[in-house]
């Protein structure tokens, strides 16, 4: 019985032991007043515990940077008597501030959709709604507009091909970070795929925190919402003031 098991065990194990080890050039991103994006040198290199079979299949690469996850509602307009009003709303219960995906190839030719679904890898299985309203119309849809929304506004994107690999061993690719990032934790995950399946998982987090003046009026809008409004008034008169005196001193 010890022996059959010991047979079995070994069976188990795969022939080639393959773990993905991934660093970022950077860990911290600081959103100041002049912050225009930043950009993030994502790469890694492959251990092995023994040579790579003969008949073994590609290896893939495939790299995604998700920011926090938001519930969004999404509004759908129609036009009735000439004006455009809101009709139907959804509540997409989870949808990434950001998210990139960079790979060495096509995503889907790559990697298996069981794996994608198991991973949550890809815009269609990482922005989710749960639960829709009986009486709207193909809900779907709605989940698509925050995810075509937010790729015209650089926060979504997938670049199929960009991750350099070399010789199934060493890789390395640069993702940007656009300006109009929010403040969390962005999770990297590095995923190492050999016949379209996963068989090795790096994880690391990007820290985006805003500093100096816009983190002291964040935390002040946030904790100290009366003296946020009554600066905002402040500042709000001193404008006013200020541009009537210029207006005046141009009149003479």
């Amino acid at each position: 019985m010890i022996r059959l098991l010991i047979a079995l065990t070994l069976v188990a194990v795969p022939a080639t032991a393959e773990e993905v080890v991934g660093a970022l050039s950077q860990n911290r991103v600081a959103i100041t007043a002049n912050f225009d994006g930043s950009e993030i040198f994502v790469f890694g290199a492959v251990k092995r515990e023994a040579p790579i079979p003969d008949d073994a299949g590609p290896l893939h690469v495939v790299i995604t940077i998700r920011g926090p996850s938001e519930a969004v509602v999404v509004r759908r307009k129609e036009r009735t008597l000439g004006i455009w009003v809101n009709r139907d709303s959804v509540l997409v219960d989870e949808a990434p501030s950001f998210y990139a995906i960079a790979s060495t190839g096509p995503l889907t030719e790559i990697m298996s959709e069981t794996a994608r679904l198991r991973h949550r890898i890809g815009f269609d299985k990482a922005v989710r709604i749960v639960g829709a309203p009986d009486d709207v119309d193909s809900p779907r849809s709605f989940s698509e507009a925050v995810v075509r929304i937010r790729q015209d506004n650089g926060l979504y994107k997938q670049q199929d091909g960009i991750v350099d690999l070399r010789d199934e061993t060493l890789f390395a690719t640069n993702v940007a970070l656009p300006a109009n990032l929010t403040e969390g934790v962005y999770r990297t995950r590095m995923f190492l795929l050999r016949d379209r399946e996963v068989v090795s998982i790096s994880d690391t987090e990007i820290i985006v925190r805003k500093e100096g003046l816009e983190r002291w009026i964040y935390a002040m809008a946030h904790e100290q919402p009366l003296y946020y409004g009554l600066l905002s008034l402040a500042v709000a008169l001193f404008a006013g003031w200020l541009a009537s005196e210029i207006f005046r001193l141009l009149r003479r």
